[in-house]
């Protein structure tokens, strides 16, 4: 009789541990369940005639595309053969793009473009869906002798990426070495955006967008800042009008829809993993995506060699490039 009761004891908790067993396959079989949903649809927007943007806008879409599966579409300034023109200020290839567009990256600078295409870009920022910017995108357009287009001149940048073109520090051997050294913003550590991002010395020379009676528009939540390591301004005892240190990356919001803007964007900038980093992060927020950053931000290794010409007005870009296709 004892060894039955055994014998029904040592059942009954072999089935317990059968049905926890089962249960805990199910929880986690919850929890591994993988994401279906479908890979956003980012348009890089480019077309500066200084920064190289045609260099640093694909280098990133390339990561981009590897570490989120996104679709990419380019849109490059062309000349009539299919050769990449920065000096070409008037066409920008491509930008139908935006029509289903989930992500705009702009680096764009004074451009006056046609009535079709600029509509293509304005629809898109009226659309709610949200737009990162780079450097010159604050004075992204530049219509000299149309009065009905002067508003995209500084109202236009200024409502969407939170400033205008004002003025900056000085180029001094563009190039040669570092103009501002980059630092976290007080009370920002805790943005995702930052994640893995660390101070680092920027190639960039520091634009001015506050201070002296100019504010940056909407209250903006600024991420970086950056102090001017050599500046004409303070050559010139200017520093009450134009103080050394000014905001270098911040986050706002546009009917809706978020925007990351940097005024960073010097093409050597982004030989730092830091900036990479940024910028990347930054798309990743914009997309509201941040719960994907990990700790140590987006890994930004190069996907291909990256070694873009220096910065400068002409002909310093390089010659004869054809556009990179990744959609």
């Amino acid at each position: 009789m004892m060894n039955f009761l055994i014998s029904i004891a040592r059942t009954s908790v072999t089935i317990c541990f059968l049905l926890i067993s089962i249960s805990c396959s199910k929880q986690n079989s919850l929890v591994i369940k993988e994401d279906t949903s479908p890979a956003p649809h980012v348009v890089f927007v480019m077309g500066d005639e200084e920064y190289r943007s045609e260099e640093s806008m694909p280098m990133l879409a390339k990561i981009l595309k590897r570490e989120l599966g996104a679709r990419i579409s380019l849109c490059y300034p062309l000349d009539a053969d299919g050769i990449i023109d920065p000096n070409r200020n008037d066409h920008i290839e491509g930008l139908e793009a935006l029509q289903d567009a989930d992500l705009m990256v702009m680096f764009t600078r004074w451009r006056a473009l046609p009535d079709t295409q600029l509509h293509l870009i304005d629809r898109f920022v009226h659309s709610g869906k949200p737009i990162v910017g780079f450097r010159t995108s604050t004075h992204a357009f530049l219509y000299k002798d149309d009065r009905s287009k002067e508003h995209y001149n500084d109202e236009w940048p200024t409502r969407i990426f939170g400033q205008q073109w004002i003025t900056h520090h000085g180029h001094f051997d563009d190039g040669k070495n570092p103009l501002t050294q980059v630092n976290l913003a007080p009370k920002a550590e805790s943005s995702p955006i930052l994640n893995g991002v660390e101070a680092f010395e920027a190639y960039s020379w520091l634009y001015h967008v506050q201070g002296g009676g100019w504010h940056l528009y909407d209250d903006p939540d600024i991420l970086l800042t950056g102090t001017s390591l050599k500046s004409g301004h303070a050559m010139k005892d200017q520093t009450d009008d134009y103080p050394l240190t000014n905001p270098v990356a911040w986050t706002k919001s546009f009917e809706g829809a978020r925007v990351f803007f940097t005024t960073l964007g010097h093409p050597y900038d982004f030989l730092n993993e830091n900036m990479r980093r940024l910028a990347l992060n930054g798309i990743y927020w914009a997309l509201n995506m941040e719960n994907k950053i990990p700790p140590k931000g987006i890994n930004v290794q190069l996907e291909a060699a990256y070694e873009p010409n220096n910065s400068g007005f002409g002909k310093k870009y390089k010659p004869n490039m054809l556009p990179v296709r990744l959609d």
